[in-house]
C-alpha cells in the first residue's frame, strides 16, 4: 500500500456523523486520514436521509467535518425518495461537477466514485485522465436493476436504459469495482466489468465509537419491561425494512405472556405498524447514534429482516447488525439473500424472509433457551464482527486492493 495517498471521494449522498445518514464515505476518510493520507469528500447539499443540513455559500462550499474536509455541491431539495425530482437532482449534481474548482483540491492519486448515483463516473472518468490517476467505482446498490427488480420498471424503460449507460461505462473504465456484495461479480462481468477488477468490501463500523456511548436516561428506561423476554428491533421503519412481519409474528406468541417486543426508530410505516401492533409490542423513539449501544443491552435477541426480493441474491451487507453484534445480542435474521452474516457468525437463527410463522418459531425457540447458550451465541458475533468488519481494517483492505 503506497503512503500518503490524496484520495478524492465523490458521494452524493456522503453525510457525516454531525448530518447524518450515509456515513461509510466519512468513516473510510477518516480511518484513511489516521493512516496518514489525504482524503477529501464532495458531496451534495441536500440528502432525505441528512438529519442536518450543511450551510451552503454559493454553488460549491468547504467545510471540515470533524477533521475531514468536504466541498458541498448545491443542489435542489427534492420531496420524496423515489420520486422524478431525486432523479434530476442526481443529474443536477453530475452537471455541476463539470463546474467544480479542481485547483481548489491537491492533485488526486486515487478518484473514488460511489453510488447510489453512477452519473458521477462520467465527471471522475475525465479527471482520471487529466491527473493520470486511478478510477475506483464503489458499488452499494445495483442500478438499474434494483429499479427492475424492486421497482417493478421495464427494463427497455427509458431511465432503466438511461441509468444503465453510465452502469456499463462504469464498469469498461474504472480501474477497480467496489462492492458491498460478495456476489455481484457475475451480473458486473456481464455488464461488461473484467473479472480481476472485482472487489468486496463490506460495510463496517468503528468499534471505538461504539464503546464510548451513553447510557439511557431512567425515562427512557421506563417503558421498557424488566421482567420480560425483549425482542428488539433498532432502526428506521420505512418500506426496505419488512417490520410488519415481525408485527403479525409478534401477534402468533401474544399468548406467551413472558414475551416482549420492543421497536425503537421512526419512519413512514410506523404509524401503520403501531395501529396494527398488540399489546405485547412498545414502540420507543429513536435515540442519538451514541446510545444505540445501550438500547441494545436491554434487548434479549435482535430482529433484522429483509423482503423477499430477488436482487439480495447478490448479498447484503447491512450497517445495523454491525450494531446488534456488537453488543454481544444474539440476532433472529429473517432473510433470502446470497449471504447471511448471522449463519456466518454463528449467533443466531436465520428463517426465511416475510413468513410471520418461521419468525414466530424462531422468538419461540430463542426465548426457551439457556442465558448462557444466549450469550455465547452473542459472544461469537461480537468476536466475528471485531476480526471481519471494523473499517479501519476494511480500509486497509481497500487500498490495498486499488493499488496492486
Amino acid at each position: 500500500m503506497k503512503a500518503n495517498q490524496t484520495i478524492w471521494i465523490i458521494n452524493q449522498y456522503a453525510g457525516s456523523r454531525i448530518h447524518g445518514m450515509n456515513f461509510r464515505s466519512w468513516y473510510f476518510a477518516n480511518e484513511w486520514k489516521k493512516q496518514g493520507h489525504d482524503p477529501y469528500i464532495i458531496s451534495a447539499s441536500y440528502s432525505h436521509l441528512f438529519q442536518k443540513l450543511p450551510i451552503i455559500n454559493g454553488k460549491f462550499t468547504r467545510e471540515s467535518v470533524e477533521g475531514i474536509p468536504y466541498v458541498w455541491v448545491k443542489v435542489r431539495n427534492y420531496g420524496q425518495s423515489q420520486s422524478v425530482g431525486r432523479v434530476l437532482v442526481m443529474l443536477q449534481f453530475m452537471l455541476r461537477l463539470f463546474a467544480f474548482p479542481k485547483k481548489s483540491l491537491p492533485k488526486p492519486d486515487i478518484i473514488l466514485v460511489s453510488s447510489l448515483s453512477p452519473f458521477p463516473i462520467l465527471n471522475a472518468f475525465f479527471w482520471k485522465l487529466k491527473y493520470k490517476c486511478k478510477l475506483v467505482f464503489e458499488v452499494r446498490d445495483i442500478w438499474p436493476l434494483s429499479l427492475i427488480e424492486i421497482g417493478g420498471m421495464s427494463k427497455w424503460h427509458p431511465l432503466v436504459l438511461f441509468i444503465g449507460w453510465f452502469e456499463w461505462f462504469a464498469y469498461k473504465r474504472a480501474d477497480q469495482v467496489i462492492s458491498l456484495l460478495p456476489h455481484a461479480k457475475e451480473h458486473m462481468v456481464n455488464r461488461g466489468l473484467k473479472p480481476e477488477k472485482f472487489n468486496c468490501i463490506p460495510n463496517g463500523f468503528d468499534p471505538e465509537e461504539l464503546e464510548k456511548g451513553v447510557e439511557l436516561t431512567n425515562e427512557q428506561l421506563r417503558n421498557i419491561p424488566t421482567t420480560k423476554f425483549i425482542i428488539g428491533y433498532a432502526g428506521s421503519l420505512g418500506a426496505a425494512n419488512a417490520m410488519e412481519y415481525l408485527i403479525e409474528a409478534s401477534k402468533l406468541v401474544i399468548a406467551n405472556e413472558n414475551i416482549h417486543f420492543v421497536i425503537v426508530g421512526k419512519g413512514q410505516h410506523k404509524p401503520e405498524l403501531m395501529k396494527s401492533a398488540g399489546v405485547n409490542v412498545t414502540f420507543l423513539d429513536p435515540v442519538p447514534k451514541n446510545q444505540v449501544q445501550a438500547i441494545l443491552k436491554q434487548f434479549d435477541v435482535c430482529y433484522l429482516g429483509w423482503h423477499d426480493h430477488s436482487i439480495y441474491r447478490f448479498g447484503i451487507s447491512p450497517n445495523k447488525v454491525f450494531d446488534y453484534l456488537f453488543a454481544g445480542k444474539p440476532v433472529i435474521h429473517s432473510v433470502n439473500a446470497g449471504n447471511d452474516i448471522v449463519a456466518d457468525a454463528h449467533c443466531g437463527l436465520s428463517v426465511p424472509s416475510e413468513d410471520p410463522q418461521a419468525i414466530a418459531q424462531a422468538v419461540i425457540k430463542m426465548s426457551r433457551l439457556e442465558k448462557e447458550e444466549l450469550d455465547q451465541m452473542g459472544k461469537r458475533g461480537r468476536a466475528y464482527v471485531l476480526e471481519k468488519h471494523t473499517y479501519g481494517a476494511l480500509a486497509k483492505q481497500l487500498l490495498i486492493e486499488i493499488d496492486k
